[in-house]
């Protein structure tokens, strides 16, 4: 039981009345606020901190939560809570580890062959009363190289819908995991793997190891044509590089994590045809 719990980013919306019912009888008070919010000085007594994915908790944020027991993220990453100051105060940090596994893999499908095969470009033109086929270029996935960087949860699923597409699906992840590689998807080290793939899907989880992981001199190796596939935080990538190889024409991505990223930089990246981006919905 616990006697104030603070809710950052969540609104009466975010969980349907039998959850909110499980919640008032785990604890005397629950108080929503944004995670800008002035009034969480206010509440720093909580003992139960439960956030959204976007909002920050940091070594500081625990240490003026003198009564802090719990930390909850609803989400599968964590990489934004300090987990590793949390542990040596003996405060448990909770995930919601696979509850969008098949959600987040077959989006990235979704919209990859939505790039491919310009369906966009298709449905419009039936709209405008056109019916031909004159113009259009479609790529197919069999047999190009599908590079997945982390085989986590979500990578593994992506890896198995690319081998169902005929792909030559190879991956990178701290550690090897024989039982993928006995159905045949490929180790291979990371600096190798990305210069060799036509389509590379980043799912590593957010933490101090991976943070800038697809840094300027590992942009720089990504072949020309190359796909990234990125349904996981913008920090994983090294920015001012991949908006230089998109402006150039050299590479496409298709991103989900505009949440994240200032309205000028999306905008930025969103005049450019190889940059493909959408709400971050690919959990729902």
């Amino acid at each position: 039981m616990f006697k104030k719990i603070l809710m950052l980013d969540f609104k009466e919306s975010s969980l349907n009345q039998p959850y909110w019912d499980r919640f008032n009888k785990l604890c005397e008070q629950k108080i929503l606020l944004p995670r800008d919010s002035p009034d969480i000085e206010n509440h720093l007594d909580a003992d139960c901190l439960l956030v959204n994915f976007l909002p920050v908790v940091d070594k500081e944020k625990i240490d003026s939560m003198t009564n802090l027991k719990y930390i909850g993220i609803m989400a599968t990453g964590y990489g934004r809570i300090d987990h590793t100051h949390a542990r040596t105060k003996s405060i448990p940090v909770c995930n919601i580890p696979g509850y969008s596994t098949e959600s987040v893999a077959e989006f990235g499908f979704a919209v990859i062959l939505e790039h491919l095969r310009e369906l966009e470009k298709g449905k419009s033109r039936v709209r405008e009363g056109k019916c031909s086929e004159d113009g259009f270029s479609a790529v197919e996935l069999k047999g190009k190289v599908f590079g997945i960087l982390g085989l986590g949860n979500i990578g593994k699923r992506i890896a198995e819908i690319a081998l169902g597409f005929g792909c030559d699906v190879r991956y990178w992840s701290k550690h090897r995991k024989s039982e993928y590689e006995s159905k045949g998807i490929k180790y291979q080290e990371a600096d190798s793997l990305i210069q060799e793939c036509n389509i590379i899907s980043l799912n590593l989880a957010l933490n101090k190891e991976t943070e800038n992981f697809l840094n300027s001199e590992k942009m720089n190796k990504i072949k020309t044509g190359t796909i990234i596939l990125n349904l996981a935080p913008m920090e994983l990538l090294d920015i001012e590089t991949l908006k230089q190889r998109i402006t150039k024409g050299e590479l496409s991505i298709i991103l989900d994590h505009t949440d994240e990223m200032k309205p000028e930089l999306c905008k930025e990246l969103g005049n450019h045809k190889n940059c493909i981006l959408y709400p971050p919905i690919a959990y729902i």
